[in-house]
């Protein structure tokens, strides 16, 4: 069958980027010899991503004999990317170059009086890292929107949003990309942090890991293989929903109820702590905060968290059986309090080994995620072909002054 020569020349366009972004600079002889395609080829592709901007020159070879040959690089700056966390508490947006590097960031408590004054927030809040930097809509190439929930692809419909108002409403998917003028992703949170780890922290050294987020709400990011994996309906890692807990699953109430994650959530850490008769019902910060000085039982409650997180983390070893687990959320990033007691239950649970670390990138995972991401199709839309995941991926993104 005969190549479509379109397709030819988008692949050609995807080798050369590659080839760049990973040596940093190459002249076009050098580019023909790394992606093994001919000079005339190469020329003719070099003609077309100059002439897109996605490419400049960088200088020129030193020390040789013979004539200079003009050097090129990527211009991360050709187009721009927005990536936004929308969580229960925080809203974090950044504005990112096309190497994935954050050059305007601004975080706000959530607004949830009702769903139209989130929406007005997240718009807002794109805007103002974009006025930052003086960037327009029109280089803006990409959005991308974690949530809590996922969005149904039969009916474009979010679901398992319950904790952001108005969130699964009909329309309400057409609503959060009508605040963006571009190409708009919404992508599930936990998957966005797993996908910042594999990026940005832990995931960088395993193929195969678990993202466990514990926090206002319970989720499992998967990359197997070094892809994220979504599953059938997107609905894969909502292990809110597995059936198991200290003491056993409620099989009387309504499936949907999510035993394991009404036992892990934040409010259910500050309830253990209220009936073992602490002075008063403190938060989830305040639990830990207390265990850290010494209080025997606040460190009780941590340890019973610990305890039930280990079930779950041995159901995902036997079903997934991952090289690592990386804890993050509200309450996961306090594993140097969690993972002592987790790796000894896990012990006592099952003969599987599965290593339990907890995130380095704290609450700015699904930010990561969220700028990768976007800079993946960004890069595909530019190219006209989809953006490999994670090899090449985008660089760790930074925070602004690092």
């Amino acid at each position: 069958m005969k190549a479509d020569p379109s397709m030819v020349r988008a692949i050609n366009r995807r080798s050369v980027i590659d080839a760049v972004q990973h040596h940093g600079v190459l002249s076009r002889s050098q580019v023909a010899r790394v992606v093994g395609l001919s000079k005339p080829t190469v020329s003719e592709v070099f003609t077309d991503l100059l002439a897109a901007g996605l490419l400049r020159e960088a200088g020129a070879t030193h020390g040789r004999q013979g004539p200079k040959a003009l050097l090129y690089e990527i211009n991360s700056e050709a187009a721009w990317v927005v990536g936004i966390d929308v969580g229960r508490r925080w809203i974090r947006a950044a504005l990112a170059d096309l190497s994935g590097r954050i050059v305007a960031r601004h975080d706000e408590r959530v607004r949830l009086r009702s769903s139209q004054t989130l929406l007005d927030q997240i718009g807002a809040m794109a805007r103002t890292v974009m006025a930052e930097r003086s960037v327009r809509w029109d280089q803006v190439s990409q959005v991308t929107v974690g949530s809590p929930g996922v969005v149904d692809p039969a009916r474009g419909q979010m679901m398992l949003a319950a904790n952001l108002p108005g969130w699964e409403r009909q329309g309400m998917v057409e609503s959060i990309r009508a605040r963006f003028d571009a190409a708009v992703t919404i992508e599930n949170d936990v998957n966005l942090a797993a996908l910042g780890e594999l990026w940005s922290g832990y995931g960088r050294q395993y193929d195969n890991f678990a993202y466990l987020w514990i926090g206002s709400g319970v989720g499992l990011g998967l990359v197997i293989d070094g892809k994220l994996h979504r599953g059938a309906r997107g609905l894969a890692g909502e292990i809110g929903y597995l059936p198991i807990g200290l003491e056993g699953a409620d099989e009387s109430g309504p499936p949907w109820r999510g035993w394991f994650a009404s036992e892990t959530v934040e409010r259910a850490v500050a309830r253990l702590a209220a009936d073992r008769a602490l002075d008063r019902p403190p938060t989830m910060r305040g639990v830990f905060a207390m265990a850290r000085r010494g209080d025997a039982l606040a460190r009780e409650v941590v340890e019973l968290e610990a305890r039930l997180l280990a079930r779950a983390v041995s159901t995902v070893a036997a079903v997934v059986d991952p090289e690592v687990v990386v804890l993050g959320g509200g309450i996961g990033h306090n594993g140097d309090l969690l993972t002592p007691t987790i790796e000894t239950t896990l012990r006592a649970l099952t003969p599987l080994s599965v290593q339990v670390v907890t995130s380095v990138l704290g609450t700015d995972a699904v930010l990561h995620g969220a700028v990768g991401s976007a800079v993946s199709d960004a890069w595909g839309r530019l190219l006209g072909t989809p953006m490999p995941e994670p090899d090449p991926g985008p660089p760790a993104p930074v925070t602004v002054g690092e």
